[in-house]
């Protein structure tokens, strides 16, 4: 099923802490920061936080500039993100500046949590989740049912930790703030778990003031029957790759990326390239990995169409070859549809061969963009 995009933001100490344990708020960020933050919250469809943040720190969780609120309201949007909040008991003060603040406001709880918020006067939509919480559950219903695409989290901590150790993330935005906290009581950004998705890409660094904006996106592909928001970056990657590939009437335009356990990309490759008119996307990328890499046999392929199952232009085709080099594990956007090939099943050779298929058919759009001439 669909998700939004999931943006994480916190900003932390030097050494880790979201707070102090002082009656006041510690603020961290900058004045400058504060205005990105607010850019950022003006750029989504909705903002969460955990009840213990409402409790904590009573926010108003606003997009602050009125020239952003004007231009949301130009886009069509309305003025204010979704205002989005997870409680498991449901207790929750109802006079509290979240709900009497901004748009509209959803509550995620579970279902005798949301018969207890209801009789205590808050004042939103209700959602009970079943007899607990469910992560995946409740972004589906974000995107499903309330059409929140982008979301940004804002904490607590319990909340970030839950979602990256549920591979759920898909950005974090991380604000260094040049001072020490100390205090083994106060909260940290992260607590202790199994985190499953490897090392960090970072993606951005910037001085903001006196404090550092660090962007990281995760990169670890998903487990066996699983998918993690780093399949959807390395699957987005494989589309752009196939708009690279110069247009053929009588081949597909495709891209694929081979990408290790860790999230270290091993190879990238599209049809037809480096003037190759014959060579497939999945061919030309194994060809730039060593046939002896252990990494292979851990390693996902990420293709934006389905390896082929049969070609009349190599003695091997694509799924022969991904199986041949000991992947086990391929996602893909878009099966193969019979334009070329009748009957084509490439992803029946490679489960007949041992390795598990994943498609994504929410990037399919984006998969056959580069394809439209051949497609009708």
């Amino acid at each position: 099923m669909p998700l939004p995009y999931v943006l994480l933001s916190a900003a932390v100490s030097l050494d880790g802490y979201l707070d102090d344990t002082g009656p006041e708020r510690l603020l961290l960020s900058s004045p400058a920061d504060f205005d990105r933050v607010d850019e950022v919250r003006a750029s989504v469809d909705a903002i969460l936080i955990g009840a213990g943040t409402i409790r904590a720190d009573n926010p108003r969780l606003l997009v602050n500039s009125p020239e952003r609120r004007a231009a949301r309201v130009a886009a069509g949007k309305p003025a204010f993100p979704l205002k989005v909040t997870v409680s498991g008991s449901g207790e929750l003060d109802p006079a509290a500046q979240f709900w009497h603040t901004g748009g509209e406001k959803v509550l995620y709880t579970t279902d005798k949590g949301a018969e207890r918020a209801r009789r205590g006067g808050i004042d939103a939509d209700v959602v009970g989740l079943g007899g607990e919480l469910d992560w995946r559950g409740l972004l589906e219903h974000l995107h499903d049912v309330r059409g929140v695409r982008r979301l940004m989290v804002e904490g607590g901590g319990t909340i970030h930790t839950q979602l990256l150790q549920q591979e759920l993330a898909d950005e974090l935005q991380l604000v260094l703030a040049p001072l020490f906290v100390g205090d083994p009581e106060a909260p940290r950004l992260f607590g202790p778990g199994a985190y499953q998705g490897g090392r960090l890409r970072l993606v951005e660094t910037r001085r903001i003031e006196d404090v550092v904006l660090m962007r990281y996106e995760p990169t670890a592909p998903g487990s066996a029957g699983s998918v993690s928001p780093a399949d959807r970056h390395w699957l987005a990657l494989a589309c752009e790759l196939a708009a690279l590939c110069p247009p053929s009437e009588t081949a597909f335009s495709v891209g694929a990326v081979v990408v290790a356990a860790d999230g270290t990309e091993l190879a990238r490759g599209h049809s037809r390239e480096g003037g190759d008119l014959v060579v497939h996307a999945e061919e030309a990328a194994l060809a730039k990995i060593d046939p002896a890499d252990p990494r292979l046999a851990s390693a996902t392929v990420y293709s934006s169409l389905e390896p082929c199952a049969r070609r009349a232009s190599r003695p091997a085709p694509c799924a022969r070859l991904v199986l041949d080099a000991g992947v086990r594990r391929v996602v893909t956007a878009w099966r193969e549809p019979d334009t070329f090939v009748e009957g084509a099943d490439g992803t029946g050779v490679l489960v007949a061969g041992g390795a598990e298929v994943v498609v994504l058919p929410e990037y399919a759009q984006r998969a056959k963009a580069p394809n439209g001439h051949l497609l009708g």
